[in-house]
């Protein structure tokens, strides 16, 4: 069989990327920070998080949802306190989508529990094997296929 390392890591990603596994993960992640924040809303706090402020068209794109699924989203998110709404400097007929500042701690409390599970999945590889899986990792994602050269 041709391109064997290929296959192997596409099946990998297709497991790893798929929409269930991600739910999974994100509803463990975000569960007792109150119900404003679960599996639904996840990809909102994170997305803003990478992109800072974006209206909802494009947060859309970033995290592949229609901009009425980020709006919901949203809604809930800004109810709790954690996004907030603010004219685009750009635009004044625009809305931005950015979090507030319980709105980053959040994530920073959602980026924490993640690295500890990444770490305790990892706990059983050797320190140096460890490493180079992140190092390798960080590799092909920033020179894999998924680049837009």
């Amino acid at each position: 069989m041709e391109h064997v390392v290929g296959h192997e890591v596409a099946d990998a990603l297709g497991l790893l990327l798929r929409r269930g596994t991600r739910a999974n993960l994100y509803a463990r992640l975000t569960e007792g920070l109150g119900p404003a924040v679960d599996e639904v809303t996840y990809p909102v706090l994170s997305g803003l998080a990478r992109t800072g402020p974006r209206s909802a068209a494009d947060l859309a794109g970033e995290i592949g949802l229609d901009r009425s699924g980020v709006s919901r989203r949203a809604s809930r998110l800004e109810t709790a306190g954690l996004v907030r709404r603010r004219p685009d400097p750009d635009d004044r007929r625009a809305v931005l989508l950015a979090l507030t500042d319980a709105g980053t701690a959040c994530v920073e409390e959602l980026r924490e529990r993640l690295a500890t599970r990444i770490e305790a999945s990892l706990a059983g590889w050797p320190a140096d094997e460890a490493r180079v899986f992140a190092r390798g990792l960080r590799r092909f994602v920033e020179d894999g296929p998924f680049t837009e050269a």
